[in-house]
């Protein structure tokens, strides 16, 4: 038996804050034209979205960890920070914060976790997250649970920066990045449990393909039981190549990028 993560031992007993939560309508993977676009969404309970703070747009004023929460709508845990201003916000909470910690954001300041900024100032073999694609918009890259990027080296404009997935890109050095990890690392090893969990996630089920009718899907109409799908390849429901297919072509950012990914080995 699989012994359950206990979330009172780390976030802290409070409800959320008014001011940065919101509801949001639910749009069951449909379009602003009512047509499903993303299937096998819908239903599920209600929650809060709460407004993090993904950019620097407090830079250079001191902040306090004054709680850890629980975010239902992303992988990690958030912090509420309170800044000498009175200002307060949500951010990405990174491994091993504890509340009452200090934390601030400049171009450039102490290697500690959770403290925030420019690349060209951190040093080689760092670990970062929330990372910066364009100076200014906020960090786009390492931000769900568990996920750090690593500092590999430094050039006149561009920092190389090793992914989670094994990829090598080279980022602008003026972007800003978070010092540390993604907290919740356990994330990936709690399992559902039951597939009611999973419709409370506004996940539901999905069917074969090859269980289908002709008319539903490519892969449908080949008799009773388990067959093979009778095709060189699998295909979407609409008809085009689902597997082995590249799904990148011509993008302007190939040129920052200096190692691909690592590709999974079929079982």
């Amino acid at each position: 038996m699989k012994k359950k993560f206990s979330y009172s031992k780390v976030l802290t007993k409070k409800k959320p804050e008014k001011k940065l939560s919101v509801s949001l309508k639910k749009k069951a993977g449909r379009s602003k034209s009512g047509r499903i676009t993303v299937r096998h969404r819908g239903g599920g309970t209600k929650r809060l979205y709460r407004k993090i703070d993904f950019g620097q747009g407090k830079i250079d004023i001191p902040a306090k960890v004054a709680a850890l929460e629980y975010d239902p709508c992303r992988s990690a845990f958030i912090m509420l920070l309170e800044y000498e201003d009175g200002d307060k916000r949500y951010r990405i909470a990174p491994q091993d914060i504890k509340v009452g910690d200090k934390i601030i954001i400049s171009e450039k300041t102490e290697l500690e976790s959770g403290n925030r900024m420019q690349l060209k100032n951190i040093p080689v073999g760092t670990f970062v997250y929330n990372v910066e694609l364009v100076p200014g918009k906020g960090g786009r890259l390492i931000r769900s649970a568990g996920t750090a990027a690593k500092v590999l080296a430094q050039d006149e404009k561009y920092v190389n920066l090793e992914m989670s997935s094994g990829e090598v890109r080279k980022i602008l050095g003026e972007c800003f990045a978070s010092i540390g990890t993604v907290s919740f690392s356990e994330h990936r090893f709690i399992p559902l449990g039951k597939a009611g969990r999973s419709r409370l996630r506004r996940r539901k089920p999905s069917v074969r393909g090859a269980a289908m009718g002709p008319i539903d899907h490519p892969h449908g109409g080949r008799g009773g039981g388990k067959r093979p799908i009778g095709m060189k390849h699998p295909k979407t429901p609409w008809g085009k190549p689902a597997l082995g297919v590249k799904t990148r072509r011509k993008k302007q950012s190939d040129k920052l990028i200096l190692k691909r990914r690592k590709k999974k080995k079929r079982k």
